[in-house]
């Protein structure tokens, strides 16, 4: 049983290691946060996102947990709670990927080829079905209210409804951003 550990500390590790900005909850290396920026030539592009990853006890062999805190428009992606949906994950999940293929292919891909026939946001498929260019416009529009680096900094366990990320308090202490609206 001291592979799947193992493993969990590499693929950690070398996203510590890596540009990606990391936050550990509670020194738990199965359970942080990763600024992640929306991919260059899309409606997402200039975004920042925090992503809150969890990931099991089985983990490679079982998929991580993965959620925006902070809003995106996205079919695949629950508007509220920001979890990007399971069947996406699973699809595609290997062992063979590790936590950087997640931030650098897995997350672009889904934000650059939604797949409006598989949806966790209703509203976000038919746009993107009925109206691709009004979809943009709105992807666009969230991004620029809701995926700030500041809206990134601040988005809590308040902007989920995962009872999951509860015994986090806030992300940054030292934030001093107090005329933001959110």
């Amino acid at each position: 049983m001291s592979t799947p550990r193992r493993r969990i500390e590499t693929d950690v590790m070398k996203l510590l290691m890596s540009d990606y900005e990391v936050t550990l909850v509670n020194d738990n290396m199965q359970e942080f946060y990763v600024r992640f920026h929306g991919p260059e030539d899309t409606p997402f592009s200039g975004g920042v996102w925090k992503v809150h990853v969890e990931l099991p006890d089985q983990y490679p062999f079982k998929s991580p947990s993965i959620g925006f805190m902070n809003k995106i428009f996205h079919p695949n992606i629950d508007e509220l709670s920001g979890s990007v949906c399971l069947d996406v994950i699973n699809q595609t999940w290997s062992p063979m990927f590790d936590m950087i293929n997640i931030f650098e292919v897995f997350l672009p891909q889904l934000l650059r080829y939604p797949n409006p026939t598989d949806p966790l946001n209703g509203e976000a498929a038919a746009l993107l079905m009925r109206e691709p260019h009004t979809y943009e416009v709105k992807v666009k529009e969230y991004v620029s209210r809701f995926a700030t680096k500041e809206a990134a900094d601040a988005a809590t366990d308040e902007s989920s409804s995962s009872d999951e990320v509860s015994s986090v308090d806030t992300y940054s202490d030292d934030d001093e951003s107090p005329d933001m609206d959110i």
